[in-house]
């Protein structure tokens, strides 16, 4: 069997960023950390009772902030996953964390908890670029952030976000280089986007917040590539950068379209038995969430078993946002049906004549120009 990755959701943050439309949830009065971690450890045994002893490849706490969770509960969670699961050698386990001065104090504590890989919600490196993107840290401080990170985890990762408002091409190449003088071996640089029930959602629609139009979002597109090329990091997906044998391993799970479990409010998962593949999702709301796994065991919203069709357009999507494609071979055997079943024929035949896709060794990959409008490109190849 591949081997398991294992989400592990913190819902929980400070603030409510004006870009964000994960599950995350701000408390005022504070939140009872003992009281969801031991529903995340029930939950837990709850799932390892379904899915059956797996290896265990990768662990991923993310949120939320799980970076808010002590260094005790975050061993917790660590130790009942590896006596629940059978840990890989040299298992991945990733902590996301924001750099402000209070979680950066913290972070030694989680590499004796077990955690050997930081990411490190960084977002900007420019203190008004901060402000706009809701953040509570400094630059200062995320500067200060990375530089102990790298002291103390094997493995460091950090997230930036461009194609910001007004933001010019010479001044994100700047910003870049900063980034990229601290030697990282994994970068995410995601392109700001305006999602639905978000801060700025409801901006742009008074007309208050404008991206910058196409063409100057695919000049710092590329910029970005070149930049991340020169200190020898390749994007391996349209938005992550790292050197060889540094790719996030758990990340690569989901665009693998490998098993994976999810724990925690909202959690999604995809798990194989029997034969079938289903998608598990976690009731939502954390307090709800809480009391159905204090009532039950587990708080499973919705569980459905996929179809072929269903498991191929999940499988092509993820998939086609890596570099390396998707093999064929991997792909029928995952889903039940061939690539042509799943494609509408007449747009793949476009697509690969104009160089956005290849179709090679048995392998179909989007090429750069095809990368750069990946989304529109699956919406019109896709069955």
């Amino acid at each position: 069997m591949e081997p398991l990755a294992l989400y592990i959701h913190w819902p929980f943050c400070l603030a409510k960023c004006p870009y964000c439309d994960f599950n995350s949830h701000v408390r005022e009065g504070g939140v009872d950390e003992g009281r969801f971690t031991a529903a995340l450890v029930r939950e837990m045994a709850f799932e390892a009772g379904r899915v059956g002893r797996r290896p265990l490849g990768s662990i991923f706490f993310g949120g939320g902030t799980p970076s808010l969770l002590s260094p005790a509960a975050v061993g917790r969670l660590i130790g009942e996953a590896t006596r629940r699961f059978d840990p890989v050698a040299g298992i991945e386990i990733t902590l996301e964390a924001n750099p402000t001065s209070v979680e950066a104090g913290r972070l030694a504590g989680f590499r004796a908890a077990g955690v050997n890989r930081l990411s490190l919600g960084v977002q900007s490196l420019d203190d008004a670029a901060l402000a706009f993107l809701g953040r509570r840290h400094s630059a200062a401080e995320a500067r200060s952030a990375l530089a102990t990170a790298r002291t103390i985890f094997p493995r460091v990762s950090f997230d930036l976000i461009y194609a910001r408002p007004g933001q010019s091409e010479a001044a994100w190449r700047a910003e870049l280089a900063q980034a990229l003088a601290f030697g990282p071996d994994h970068l995410s640089l995601y392109q700001l986007t305006i999602e639905p029930g978000t801060g700025f959602a409801a901006r742009a629609a008074r007309g208050e917040l404008r991206l910058p139009e196409a063409e100057a979002q695919a000049a710092l597109y590329q910029a970005t590539g070149e930049a991340a090329a020169a200190f020898g990091l390749r994007p391996y997906e349209v938005s992550n950068y790292a050197r060889a044998g540094a790719e996030s391993r758990h990340n690569l799970a989901y665009w693998r379209y490998a098993d994976y479990a999810g724990i925690g409010p909202g959690a999604h998962g995809r798990l194989t038995r029997g034969g079938e593949t289903r998608a598990v999702r976690r009731v939502r709301a954390p307090e709800a969430w809480a009391a159905r796994v204090e009532a039950e065991g587990g708080a499973i919203a919705e569980e459905s078993a996929l179809s072929p069709a269903e498991r191929g357009r999940e499988m092509l999507l993820m998939g086609l946002r890596l570099a390396e494609g998707v093999e064929e071979a991997r792909f029928s055997a995952r889903t039940g049906i061939t690539l042509e079943a799943a494609l509408e024929a007449d747009v793949l035949a476009i697509a690969l004549a104009q160089g956005y896709l290849e179709r090679a060794g048995g392998v179909l990959r989007a090429l750069p120009e095809g990368r750069l409008r990946l989304d529109s490109l699956l919406a019109a190849l896709l069955v």
